[in-house]
This record gives structure tokens, C-alpha cells and sequence, in this order.
């Protein structure tokens, strides 16, 4: 099975940014963890901080992976492109958010990205990708 996390603007500072929102590992650190807990799970990792970057990506592999993860950061509240990419392909796609976002600034409590998702996690901050990396592997896997 193959997951792919996408990551967007400003995640590639995760460890020294806002750590008291956005805690003090670095996402690399994290992905290593990931590894580990899911040694039977192709799990490839994207971060970019160009809008159409993430997109050229969601593109390459919204036809061939079985999942992908989505942090979209800034650009889930803002990007109209990103969701319409989202829309475009069939692979699913579980938007992940580290921060609680209903609990931070008014404008970041709307997602233009949720609509066109499988499911959204907000607010369990790195364990969210662990969650969803759960949710593929029991949706995915034949009982």
C-alpha cells in the first residue's frame, strides 16, 4: 500500500516554529517514527511551500497511490487551485491539521479543501498523521 504525506507552507520549519503551537519535533524526526510504526506501508513524504507546487503534485499521484495525507497549512483557507486538485483525482485524501484550528484566528476555521475529502483530523498535534495513517490502513485493508 502506498501513502503519500503532503505537506505546505511553513511545515518544513516544524521543531523551531511556534512550538508552542506547533510543538518542538521536526516533521522529519516524526516521519522516522512513522516508519517504524508501519514497516508494511510505502509511506512518501512532500512538502512545499509553492501553491502550485503542492498541486503539480496532488496531480502526479491523485491516480497511483492508494492514499494521501494533506496538511495544506495557509493554503487550506485560501486556495481555491488546491481543492479543485483535490476534486480532480481519485485517490482519497485525509486533510490533516496539526493545530486545532477552530481555536485559533476566525479565518482558518474554513477549509476549502474539506469538502472534497475523505475525512478531516484537526488537533491531535504530529499524531495526526499517525491517525491517518490508521484510517487508510483499516479502510484499505481486506479483513
Amino acid at each position: 500500500m502506498k501513502i503519500i504525506i503532503i505537506n505546505g507552507p511553513n511545515l518544513n520549519l516544524l521543531g523551531i516554529r511556534e512550538t508552542m503551537v506547533y510543538g518542538n519535533q521536526s516533521f522529519e524526526t516524526y516521519l522516522e517514527k512513522l516508519y517504524h510504526l508501519f514497516p508494511t506501508l510505502k509511506i512518501d513524504y512532500f512538502q512545499s511551500n509553492i501553491e502550485g507546487e503542492i498541486i503539480s503534485k496532488l496531480h502526479q499521484v491523485g491516480f497511483q497511490y492508494d492514499g494521501i495525507i494533506l496538511n495544506a497549512a495557509a493554503y487550506t483557507h485560501t486556495s481555491i487551485g488546491i481543492a479543485d486538485a483535490v476534486k480532480a483525482i481519485a485517490t482519497p485524501v485525509v486533510e490533516v491539521h496539526i493545530s486545532n484550528t477552530f481555536a485559533r484566528e476566525n479565518f482558518r476555521h474554513h477549509s476549502y479543501i474539506s469538502a472534497h475529502s475523505k475525512g478531516i483530523i484537526i488537533g491531535f498535534g504530529l499524531e495526526s498523521y499517525n491517525l491517518a495513517l490508521h484510517f487508510f490502513l483499516n479502510k484499505l485493508t481486506p479483513n
